[in-house]
């Protein structure tokens, strides 16, 4: 299972209006009224679908004149098929964060502290993602807190994208403080990256955390047969991530773990189905 040639088609996929890099425009056509399920900006001049942390956001800051029924049960049903196997194969930034984090530099492994770290991400999902939307909603002035004040994602790819390109002089005449604020965290993060293995999807990301709280139900995902599992403890010792076990809440369910285990327990499933296994005709029929 390639892992890193699905980031790629996802990434393709996300942002296949190449129109809108051409053009230096948006793409705001009848898919992007559909939410991608990984983190990916709909300002992006390619994203031709819309960002679901945005989404979800802009549906709380409306939500005093109508519920978000919509994307809250799209999110919802993404956690439930597919939880953070979204994080590890279906999202651009993580991706770009994976690739930023190849550069050669020396590393920090994670540790007791990154673990606690980690809980950062709910705080933000709730206060930035949830609270700071509701608030304004009551005062019938919509302010997706998350996208304006921290999403290093949006800088990159829509505000970055778009400056970029010459025929935007006039945005690039708007820009000011709140600008040069999101670029610092942008470069912030980008640095962090070369030296933490995915450190916005660890500590920030609140799409992440709220696939998270859906972990144990996705159906899709790494699964352990407890009947073969020894509590060795090779799998939690080579991921990267701050997982205290396979498939808890910070596993992004990326495979690595699968060819380590000593006596072949982890796989790849869907259900009761093993999509990939050290050893998939023998272990097929396994519950």
């Amino acid at each position: 299972m390639n892992r890193r040639l699905i980031q790629l088609y996802s990434a393709l996929l996300y942002n296949a209006h190449l129109r809108g890099f051409a053009e230096g425009k948006i793409y705001t056509g009848s898919l992007k009224t559909v939410c991608a399920p990984g983190l990916n900006c709909y300002s992006c001049p390619g994203a031709s679908f819309a960002c679901p942390l945005g989404s979800l956001q802009n549906a709380v800051a409306a939500s005093a004149d109508r519920p978000a029924f919509y994307v809250v049960g799209l999110l919802l049903l993404f956690g439930l098929l597919l939880g953070r196997v979204i994080c590890g194969f279906l999202c651009p930034f993580g991706l770009i964060q994976e690739l930023i984090h190849k550069i050669p530099s020396k590393k920090l492994k994670k540790s007791p502290l990154t673990r606690k770290l980690s809980y950062a991400k709910y705080g933000i999902l709730v206060l930035f993602a949830l609270a700071i939307p509701a608030y304004y909603a009551l005062q019938k002035l919509p302010l997706p807190g998350f996208c304006k004040y921290i999403c290093p994602a949006g800088t990159l790819e829509g505000a970055v994208m778009l400056l970029l390109h010459p025929g935007n002089d006039a945005l690039r005449e708007l820009t000011g403080h709140l600008f040069r604020w999101k670029l610092t965290v942008l470069v912030m993060v980008l640095t962090a990256c070369v030296f933490v293995y995915r450190a916005f999807c660890r500590f920030i990301c609140p799409l992440g955390a709220l696939y998270s709280l859906l972990a144990k139900l996705a159906l899709l995902g790494i699964k352990v047969d407890k009947t073969l599992c020894t509590d060795c403890g090779a799998c939690v010792r080579v991921c990267k991530m701050d997982i205290h076990a396979v498939g808890d809440r910070e596993c992004i369910h990326c495979g690595t773990c699968i060819h380590v285990c000593p006596t072949k327990a982890i796989s790849f499933r869907a259900g009761k189905i093993v999509l990939h296994g050290p050893s998939l005709p023998e272990r097929g029929t396994k519950s």
